[in-house]
């Protein structure tokens, strides 16, 4: 039986009443993601047509997932908010704070070791407020959660970003910050912005060395990394009902790089199979009885171009296999373009790793093909050029394939599996061969290849492709190397091509494990005691963040003018820093230390307003906080993008910012921005961006009247004494400016619960 199983039942018993009054109001057919969005009002069944990008609307999540690094935050706000248990069915699952170094068993000690101070206060906090903990190596969230919680027609959020992955079994699933998830846990409304719609018509059907990995390569060549944001992506057409299930995790998994809120697939039989043989049979015949409802509307895919605010259409018999990168996940390029554009480019052509796993690529039948390929090379004595790791998904996965000898192919390339965890894909990973100054390339199935995402060094090249595409480029060694095309020579001199790769979708044998992690809370956790040491470098209980005084915030001065792009990475570093995510002040030292400085192109080095002289980020901000001077910092286009992480923007709260001005934000940093009582504003005119000095002060001078849809009047005093004045946009509600005035959401949840 399925976990939550009445829970889901009743979303299922309550859709058709809602999806066809949703219809009455709209007034039109439904695509499946507003049958899903209007089946899970707060209030209940649809009274208004809400307005794409425009309406901000009360939701009600089915469920919560949380991964150990995001989780310790989330909890840790929870803990505040005084209530016994969580109002949801939530989930925490450990999977970030295991580094990979050694090989599963020995990395998977050594994690169990250096973060048992953590994991034991997870595994507390949960049982005694009711969340099912899963322990470190039961497997990386997003798949554990396809596996066992994902449904059809569901909605959940998650305190992760690639908790859209969820979307491959027709669920709308939304990363956020954790003090989103913490209002829905307290048993409060989730507040989202009715998202824009796009639709992706896919027809044919894939072949041949092309996979669903290159449906969403395609996809973020188009639309870029900012081309989602405020959208649901919704995939129909033969082409969609042609693809695993898991397949379809995978393509949504990485809509989290175009900015997409989420992505989502209609209900179909690779649902229901993939249901049934992960033992959920149950879910399987209750989404049957409402699969009507569970996809969109039939004219809605006859008409997309009239239901969808873009549309497009990719035929899979004509898609080729691509690579994208380095840096950047939306630089599309066909596999067999890859060695003219990495010359002009100047890329290094040998590729030093080729890792496959991660949240985006880690199912059975990924497994499957990335292995038909390692097998040929076995076969056709071909020597690897390349190191290979290996991430399983899951520890169902993992054993399933190390029963039916998918494992041991790779081993029999020496390649090292890794824990069933996060790994290389967020920074932990420490580097056999670790490079200095030397460029280098690494394939990898992952979704992220930000500039030291991987190994922490701006040198290292990320190119992100299939896992049967990376399994190619790896045993070739060259990043150049078509295997449509190119052959390879073995180790008797002769030439050989690999053959097309084979994939199962699911186990012929079925899936197996013996203990797959999961620990159940106590159904009364009352008399659980959650400690946190007070000397702990890794814990520490939070202090509210200052309400707004209600007055004009004058002489601010500048604390960094950001430069390109700036993602949470940027902001809030992963790799060693993940282990003081439980932390705020340890954390705090990582502020926007990779952000580059407008002024001279460097990272970590601003100038401090109060000496004159040039220091790290962290240490700058602390000397304006200890003169108690607020501070401002300054973005570009699409600032915060990547990771749900909040502490992108808890940090910068904690140090003593008062206002980030960019010319655009991420959506989840954002709304992280202002659920911790910051002021998050984009410039009305972007070009003013340009008029921002170094020694800039900023006063705010008509904060006094924040209201929803005014402007704001900055006015910038440069050292010379000449003046700009500009004007900022915002897009607070008035329960967001509630927010605001309180110091953060946790502040007026406590209010609350407290009158």
């Amino acid at each position: 039986m399925a976990y939550d199983i009445d829970m889901i039942k009743k979303v299922y018993d309550q859709m058709a009443d809602r999806v066809t009054k949703a219809r009455d109001v709209v007034g039109r057919p439904l695509t499946l993601a507003e049958k899903i969005l209007y089946s899970h009002l707060w209030d209940g069944e649809a009274t208004t047509a809400y307005e794409r990008a425009k309406d901000y609307v009360e939701f009600s999540p089915d469920r919560i997932a949380c991964q150990d690094a995001t989780a310790q935050m989330a909890l840790l706000q929870f803990m505040q908010a005084g209530k016994k248990k969580v109002a949801v069915p939530t989930t925490v699952h450990c999977d970030h704070l295991i580094q990979a170094k050694m090989g599963a068993a020995i990395d998977l000690q050594s994690a169990n070791k250096s973060s048992s101070e953590v994991f034991d206060f997870l595994e507390s906090v949960s049982n005694k407020y009711g969340i099912g903990f899963w322990k470190p190596g039961a497997g990386i969230i997003h798949q554990v959660v396809l596996e066992n919680y994902a449904f059809p027609g569901g909605m959940m959020i998650g305190t992760d970003s690639h908790t859209v992955n969820a979307g491959g079994l027709g669920m709308v699933a939304i990363g956020v910050g954790g003090a989103d998830a913490v209002d829905v846990m307290a048993g409060m409304p989730w507040e989202l912005k009715f998202p824009k719609l796009i639709g992706v018509k896919l027809t044919g059907k894939l072949s041949g060395w092309t996979a669903p990995k290159d449906v969403i390569l395609k996809v973020a060549g188009i639309l870029t990394v900012k081309g989602g944001t405020g959208a649901i992506i919704e995939y129909f057409g033969e082409g969609a009902r042609s693809m695993s299930c898991t397949g379809k995790g995978t393509i949504c998994n990485m809509g989290a790089e175009v900015g997409a809120t989420t992505s989502t697939f209609g209900y179909d039989e690779s649902m229901e199979r993939y249901l049934k043989a992960t033992n959920r049979e149950d879910v399987a015949e209750a989404a049957n009885a409402v699969k009507e409802h569970l996809t969109g509307d039939d004219e809605v895919y006859a008409n997309p171009d009239t239901y969808f605010d873009e549309v497009i259409e990719i035929n899979l018999s004509e898609l080729k296999p691509h690579l994208n990168g380095p840096f950047t996940p939306d630089l599309a390029t066909p596999i067999s373009e890859m060695g003219e554009k990495a010359k002009e480019n100047d890329w290094p052509i040998n590729v030093d790793w080729g890792l496959i796993g991660s949240c985006t690529n880690s199912s059975y039948e990924d497994l499957t093909r990335a292995a038909s390929i390692a097998q040929q090379a076995v076969n056709k004595k071909i020597k690897s050029k390349s190191d290979f790791g290996i991430n399983p998904g899951s520890e169902q996965i993992r054993f399933t394939a190390e029963r039916d000898g998918l494992l041991q192919i790779f081993e029999d390339l020496d390649a090292t599996v890794f824990t069933n965890a996060c790994g290389p894909c967020i920074g932990q990973w420490d580097r056999s061969d670790r490079k200095g100054e030397e460029k280098n390339t690494i394939v990898h199935s992952f979704n992220r290849n930000f500039s030291k995402r991987a190994d922490g060094n701006p040198n290292t090249h990320a190119f992100v492709g299939s896992p049967e595409i990376v399994a190619a480029i790896a045993i070739s060694g060259r990043l150049d190397f078509d295997p449509t095309r190119d052959k390879l020579i073995n180790e008797n001199g002769e030439e050989v091509m690999l053959d097309e790769p084979q994939g199962i979708e699911l186990p012929t044998k079925g899936f197996a494990v013996e203990d797959a992690g999961y620990v159940a809370p106590k159904e009364d956790g009352s008399d659980v005691e959650v400690k946190v040491a007070e000397d702990s470098e890794r814990l520490q209980l939070l202090t509210p963040f200052e309400p707004w005084d209600g007055k004009n915030l004058t002489g601010a001065k500048l604390l960094i003018k950001a430069w390109g792009k700036c993602t949470t990475d940027h902001i809030s570093m992963a790799g060693p820093w993940l282990r003081y995510r439980g932390h705020l002040d340890n954390i705090s030292n990582n502020c926007l230390i990779g952000a580059i400085n407008a002024f001279n192109k460097k990272s970590n080095f601003v100038k401090s307003q109060i000496t004159g002289e040039y220091d790290g980020v962290p240490a700058v901000q602390r000397e304006y906080k200890k003169e108690g001077i607020p501070t401002v910092v300054v973005g570009d286009h699409n600032y915060g993008e990547g990771s749900s992480r909040e502490h992108a923007a808890m940090e910068p709260r904690h140090l003593g910012v008062k206002v980030v001005l960019v010319k655009s934000f991420a959506r989840i940093h954002e709304t992280n921005l202002k659920k911790q009582g910051m002021l998050g504003l984009t410039f009305k005119n972007e070009e003013d961006y340009d008029l921002i000095q170094e020694d800039d002060t900023f006063n705010f001078i008509d904060l006094e009247e924040f209201a929803p849809d005014k402007d704001l009047t900055i006015e910038i005093v440069h050292a010379d004494g000449s003046k700009d004045t500009i004007k900022a946009e915002h897009t607070y509600n008035q329960p967001q400016i509630e927010w605001y005035k309180h110091g953060s959401a946790l502040n007026l949840i406590k209010k609350q619960n407290a009158a």
